[in-house]
């Protein structure tokens, strides 16, 4: 009998998967993520009342749910596939809820054979790994009911979320200004930014000298040894003079080779990946955000289109801290060792992997489908940077299951009077599985011991010769910045936040302005500084490493059916309602605090004073509202301040013709009169691309009612032109339009693309 049944996922792309899979008699259909959340301008929970949430349904998502709904109206079997984590079981139970609501009061019954049937349809859960044929129809063939611990640790975090969002936030608002946020796992994050930033700003350098020893044996190569140590102790040299007096002792001394020691060392694969540490190693190798990591993976793992063969799920899911890996895939990869390696390179049994204390495990490491898609392979089919992921996937899961990577290491002793220095060297004897791949660092330490690339073949009781003495100047550095691999890298030891918070994370505290990345490291900005002092003094538990730690511990626990999620919040929103209680009272409240400088208001004689606003820290005029004079500084590293010299532009105002000038507002930066206030004319600042309807204005940045950046003809209304994308000179090389547009795609990838949707041309930027 054919099946008459609907699936419901969340994703569009993963839906055009599954229904090949599936076939006939199965209806796919995609919610889009969530339908039904908390409001988005109320707090949503009744406090008093068991943390009762008040769900709505999304706006802009009843159209959606109401055909999911008539769809299982219809159906026999209703199978929730959202993603097997606790987002997706959230996306399940809400639609499921609502089926059951609806077919509760009658509206939309199914039918059989022309007769109404009262019941709704049979709801049950499908959860897979990877998008498959085989684990799709496994999971269809093989359903279970919904998790109920697993939506109400979802629904725990989600209101703990609101209740630290909605009560501290309108509180920043007061204090600092509008348009400030905090949150339960963000605020945390900045805080670990802002103390790594103090400890680089406390940090005081100390010089410290190293000796390094050219020598010369009865056979070459040459080598270098390192001073290790002066009459048994570990080698400390604090200056120059210092450095020169164990060099000119040094040059009096004879070198022998007081002991030779060889060794194997093995160098062991790392483990498959988990989302934490692919992302840690995307941002080493490949430079991507954690955001744009998530992102490809996303796609890579809800299927690309590969010709003819249609969409191919291409990896397992990428939301995971477990290193497991089924024992298919196991058995797969080590034929295509075998046959590509060959059995040298196989170990005798499959390496097994421990997962990290505390991991879930509800899922396998993420890996390739199936290795019938090499990189190679699926090369045409993929952008660049999709092709690059999934490359670094494929070849970590290969190397994995590979033999440790074998050297020959052998070391020198050698005595020089009260001196002892030490030379090491080794060569590569069995790649294993650095033939395939090598994780990368995130800090190359300073070695302690002078590497050669290999030491000559000598013998014990040789005196050497010495060829040069070279003193060396270091100085001790202070903790790095974090880079997007570090930090992740942070979170995940410390326990803040999941694998899967963290690409949001990191978006987050760069959106808001608390944090900023220069040169690839993040460091907090003034404003991030500011809140964080704020909160750790009003809120010291919220923002606590160890508490925010523990509180993911609890989640974990209602997860597991341990402890319930209403006693769970209990216990956190009592001394964090105290807390808040105190904090209105107490919290500085920067808004009224007037910081007065020696910079005189060049409009009126008034000192100026710092105030915070949208963008930060600014100046203004200490008469305001009279005087409303503003500038904008910068600080200078012996903490003194100085106005920042405000950039004339090459436009001319329309009203008196004075030089225009730089300036920055509320919705970013735009052209004001020299001769403020005197003069108010203003103007956006321009593209340098020409109108392409009138062929006169100048299209310029403008926001629309709603907040979006769009692009419009300067002449407006008189043109009336617009574009949403960026504009680029043209022409387009295909239909000749004089205008192009920048575009992202939704992997962040940037192209440049003809406006006109009937030409479709595109071009990548780099090319």
């Amino acid at each position: 009998m054919m099946p008459n049944a609907l699936v419901v996922v969340e994703s569009p792309a993963k839906a055009k998967t599954i229904k090949k899979y599936l076939g006939k008699g199965y209806s796919v259909m995609a919610s889009v993520g969530h339908v039904i959340d908390l409001p988005e301008r109320d707090l949503g929970v009744d406090v008093t009342h068991d943390f009762a949430p008040n769900y709505v349904i999304i706006r802009g998502k009843a159209k959606v749910l109401k055909q999911i709904t008539d769809a299982a109206m219809t159906a026999d079997e209703v199978f929730l596939a959202p993603d097997p984590d606790r987002e997706g079981e959230a996306i399940a139970w809400h639609i499921a809820d609502h089926i059951r609501r609806s077919a509760g009061k009658g509206k939309g019954g199914r039918k059989a054979k022309g007769k109404a049937v009262a019941a709704g349809p049979r709801i049950v859960r499908a959860r897979f790994n990877e998008i498959t044929s085989h684990a799709i129809k496994d999971a269809i063939n093989n359903p279970s009911e919904l998790d109920q611990n697993l939506f109400e640790a979802q629904q725990a975090r989600r209101i703990l979320d609101r209740l630290v969002g909605y009560r501290i936030s309108p509180l920043l608002w007061e204090k600092v200004r509008r348009g400030l946020s905090a949150g339960r796992v963000q605020s945390v994050a900045v805080r670990i930014v802002c103390e790594r930033e103090a400890a680089i700003e406390a940090f005081v350098t100390t010089e410290y000298w190293s000796v390094v020893a050219h020598l010369e044996g009865s056979v070459p190569p040459q080598f270098e040894a390192k001073l290790l140590k002066i009459d048994g102790k570990d080698a400390s040299i604090a200056n120059e003079s210092g450095a020169s007096s164990v060099v000119n002792e040094l040059k009096g001394e004879k070198f022998r080779l007081a002991t030779i020691k060889k060794s194997e060392r093995r160098r062991n694969p790392s483990p498959p990946f988990t989302t934490s540490k692919l992302q840690q190693e995307a941002a080493r190798k490949l430079g991507f955000t954690a955001k744009k990591t998530m992102t490809l993976a996303q796609m890579l793992y809800e299927g690309v289109e590969i010709g003819s063969e249609g969409a191919v799920g291409l990896i397992t899911y990428m939301r995971t801290d477990s290193t497991r890996v089924a024992d298919s895939a196991i058995t797969e990869v080590r034929a295509f060792i075998s046959d590509r390696f060959g059995v040298e390179s196989l170990p005798d049994k499959p390496v097994v992997y421990k997962s990290k204390r505390g991991a879930q495990d509800a899922h396998e490491a993420v890996r390739p489908t199936s290795l019938s898609y090499p990189p190679d392979a699926v090369e045409p089919y993929l952008e660049r940077d999709a092709l690059r992921l999934y490359d670094l996937i494929w070849k970590r899961f290969v190397a994995s299951q590979m033999k440790p990577a074998v050297y020959d290491q052998t070391s020198f002793d050698v005595e020089a009077g009260r001196f002892l220095l030490r030379a090491t060297g080794q060569v590569l004897k069995f790649p294993g599985f650095i033939s395939v791949y090598i994780e990368g660092e995130d800090e190359i330490a300073e070695k302690d011991e002078e590497e050669n690339p290999t030491l000559p073949d000598l013998k014990e009781g040789e005196i050497l010769k010495v060829v040069e003495i070279d003193p060396n100047q270091h100085f001790t550095q202070p903790p790095p910045r974090f880079t997007e691999a570090s930090l992740v890298k942070e979170l995940e030891e410390k326990g803040i936040g999941r694998p899967s918070t963290y690409a949001s994370i990191m978006s987050t505290i760069q959106d808001k302005g608390y944090v900023k990345k220069l040169e690839g490291r993040f460091r907090p900005s003034e404003l991030g500084k500011l809140v964080n002092e704020l909160l750790v003094a009003s809120f010291p538990a919220i923002l606590d490493v160890g508490f925010t730690a523990q509180m993911e511990g609890e989640l974990d626990d209602v997860e597991e059916g341990r402890r319930s999620w209403i006693a769970a919040l209990r216990d956190f929103y009592t001394p964090f309602e105290s807390a808040l209680s105190q904090a209105r009272s107490t919290m500085r409240n920067v808004k009224r605090e007037q910081v007065t400088t020696d910079i005189v208001c060049e409009k009126c004689g008034n000192p100026m004073v710092i105030k915070w606003g949208r963008h930060g820290e600014f100046l203004a005029c200490s008469t305001y509202p009279q005087c409303r004079t503003t500038k904008e500084f910068v600080r200078r590293e012996d903490g003194g301040i100085e106005v920042q010299k405000e950039l004339q532009s090459d436009e001319r105002c329309d009203i008196c013709g004075s030089p225009m000038l730089k300036k920055r507002g509320k919705f970013g930066e735009f052209l004001a009169c020299s001769r403020y206030p005197e003069c108010k004319g203003t103007k956006s600042i321009g593209t340098g691309v020409t109108c392409p309807e009138c062929g006169k204005g100048q299209l310029v940045q403008k926001r629309s009612k709603r907040g979006r950046i769009f692009y419009g003809c300067a002449r407006y209304p008189s043109c009336k032109f617009a574009l949403w994308d960026k504009p680029i000179p043209g022409p387009c090389p295909d239909c000749g339009s004089p205008v192009l547009v920048e575009k992202t795609r939704k992997g962040g990838a940037p192209y440049v693309a003809c406006p006109k949707p009937e030409c479709g041309y595109k071009k990548k930027t780099e090319e």
